[in-house]
């Protein structure tokens, strides 16, 4: 088992773009777009328990901004254990981390994303 203690540097920039890519679209009303970003740093700080644990935080905000109570009542969970999983390397690779899917369901990672993961993950 390989606990991600750190992200790496070439990572942290495209999660920190998609943060911000993120709150652009929130910032201009552009919901769905701005969740796809969101899903997007979810994807890509996963094995990563803050990175993890941060964008469970900005999905559980995200949730009380549009009102969708389905969201926050998904959110508070992950937002619990989600970190702890990334800790210990039991996530479920290339979950997008919204109440809209089984927190424990791997899903297949945009190639992009897959390819930016590449270096620093096994998946």
């Amino acid at each position: 088992m390989k606990i991600y203690w750190n992200m790496p540097e070439g990572l942290r920039q495209a999660y920190q773009k998609e943060l911000c890519v993120y709150r652009k679209h929130l910032k201009e009303k552009e919901f769905p777009t701005a969740w796809r970003h969101l899903e997007r740093a979810h994807i890509l700080g996963q094995p990563w328990a803050v990175e993890h644990t941060k964008v469970h935080w900005y999905m559980l905000r995200f949730g009380f901004r549009i009102r969708d109570w389905n969201e926050i009542a998904g959110q508070i969970p992950r937002l619990l254990v989600g970190g702890v999983k990334s800790f210990v390397g039991k996530i479920p690779v290339g979950n997008t981390g919204g109440a809209d899917v089984p927190p424990l369901k791997p899903m297949e990672i945009p190639a992009d994303l897959k390819e930016l993961l590449r270096p620093y993950v096994n998946n």
